[in-house]
């Protein structure tokens, strides 16, 4: 369950890292509510982990997420695009059920990400 990076998103976040000074050992992935379709993803730069984050890596770069976050992003790809009128990041993630016109906010589609508990075999009897 883990964030992955395409080589082009991996290759452009790698090459703004090493614009800044000092530069940051993480890039931190997660998400926030607004957007107009309820939550938007958010990128940046950060030097130290926190307390509930997860880690992970992916083509060399090395990726923080909060656990509230990782709910909603598990699994995600985070591409690039390099369009003339789409360019930026691009994120195929299997927990979306929509996205606004925009393309900057989604839906979350419950079913996927909430863990459905099976019903015992007992309460599918006839006498209930």
């Amino acid at each position: 369950m883990s964030i992955t990076l395409t080589e082009e998103s991996a290759s452009v976040l790698l090459s703004y890292m090493n614009k800044e000074k000092p530069i940051p050992e993480y890039v931190r992935f997660g998400v926030k509510a607004g957007g107009c379709s309820g939550f938007t993803y958010t990128i940046g730069f950060d030097s130290q982990s926190r307390k509930f984050d997860l880690d992970f890596e992916s083509c060399g770069v090395k990726l923080l997420v909060d656990k509230k976050s990782h709910l909603y992003v598990k699994n995600t790809i985070i591409g690039w695009s390099n369009q003339l009128q789409d360019k930026g990041f691009k994120f195929d993630n299997p927990a979306a059920k929509g996205a606004c016109g925009c393309k900057t906010s989604f839906q979350i589609d419950l079913d996927r990400i909430v863990e459905k508990k099976k019903r015992p075999n007992w309460m599918n009897s006839d006498y209930i």
